[in-house]
Order: structure tokens, then C-alpha cells, then sequence
């Protein structure tokens, strides 16, 4: 029997389902909360999602003779991961819910304007958003900024993680606040702003 791994790493939990891929059966599943954030400041370390990864997945038997054929990583969308270039994490992670960026966000719709925005990249940034929060980063931590050699969302860390690639979807891309649906690409002049 084919088995297929889902994970939910979000704010407060990682959550591990194991399924026949046949059937969609459940076989297994485990949960493990981690230290939880309240906004303004809404951080954590991604160190804590993978201990919580762990926990969840050992809970569901992936490390055992259940090991699953495949494997999917969903999770917090819009959060700030920052790497250096040995990609060890610089920082703790601005979460999707940290609203620290909200002058930054203002700045940055000021500097294009509204429209502008949701003609370039489909959204018009608002705190939640990666760009944001980089723009936050520069302003307020520019030694932690100057480290910064890659830059995801959290489950994008998660998924790098367990495969040792740096990897992103459409879905994520599209609440950076620097990727173009309608173009297919990324727009490094949004991303200078």
C-alpha cells in the first residue's frame, strides 16, 4: 500500500497525516504544538517547527516501516524566513500575523501607489506581507539584514528541510509582494523599493 504524507506546520502546531494514496484511508496521524505568538511582535524559530515536525511525524510512524512514498508540506503563508549563506537562520521568523511592518507596508504603497501595486504583483502589501516585513528588517535590524542571503516563507524552511533544496510554489511566491502572477515572475524593481 502506497502511503502519502500531509503536514500543516501553522502558528500553534505541526500536524502529520499519513494516508493510503489508493484509498485516501487514514492510517496515522500526529500533532505537536509549539510556543505560540501574539501580534504586534508574532516570531518564532523555525527551529521549532522541525521539533515539532519530528514529534508529529514519530507520532504518525513515518520513521518506521510506515515511511510514506511521498510527501507535502502546507503551512503558514506570507511569514519571513531569513538565511545567511551558509543558510543557517539569521533571525526568528516574522510570522504571517506579526503587524511590526505596518509603517514599512504604508511606506511602500505610498512609494507606488495602490493600484500600482495590484497591477504588479495581483496584492496591494499590507503588514502580513513578506515584503513588508524584509522592509521592516532593513530598517530596524540592518546588521541581521546585511546577513541575509536568502529569504522564504515558513513553509518553504520546512520543505528545504526535509528535501535540501530551496524551493517555493506559485501559491507562495504570489504573497511575497515581489512576484507577478500575470507575468510568471519575479519583479526585483518592487523588490528594491
Amino acid at each position: 500500500m502506497p502511503l502519502v504524507a500531509g503536514v500543516d506546520s501553522s502558528t500553534s502546531a505541526c500536524k502529520v497525516e499519513l494516508r493510503d494514496a489508493d484509498t485516501g484511508e487514514l492510517v496515522a496521524s500526529g500533532r505537536a504544538e509549539h510556543r505560540g505568538t501574539t501580534p504586534p511582535r508574532s516570531e518564532q524559530h523555525p527551529a521549532e517547527w522541525w521539533l515539532a515536525f519530528e514529534s508529529a511525524a514519530g507520532m504518525a510512524g513515518v520513521f518506521t516501516d510506515r515511511r510514506p512514498d511521498a510527501i507535502s508540506v502546507a503551512g503558514q503563508q506570507h511569514g519571513l524566513v531569513v538565511l545567511d549563506a551558509d543558510e543557517g537562520v539569521v533571525r526568528p521568523a516574522k510570522l504571517w500575523n506579526d503587524t511590526e511592518s505596518a509603517a514599512e507596508a504604508a511606506e511602500l504603497v505610498g512609494a507606488l501607489g495602490a493600484e500600482a501595486w495590484a497591477q504588479a504583483c495581483g496584492s496591494v502589501p499590507v503588514p502580513s506581507f513578506t515584503i513588508t516585513k524584509l522592509a521592516w528588517l532593513r530598517r530596524h535590524e540592518p546588521d541581521a539584514y546585511r546577513r541575509v542571503r536568502h529569504v522564504m516563507l515558513p513553509h518553504d524552511w520546512l520543505t528545504r528541510h526535509l528535501c535540501g533544496r530551496i524551493v517555493t510554489d506559485r501559491g507562495d511566491a504570489s504573497g511575497t509582494g515581489w512576484w507577478s502572477p500575470a507575468e510568471g515572475r519575479y519583479r526585483p524593481d518592487l523588490l528594491a523599493l
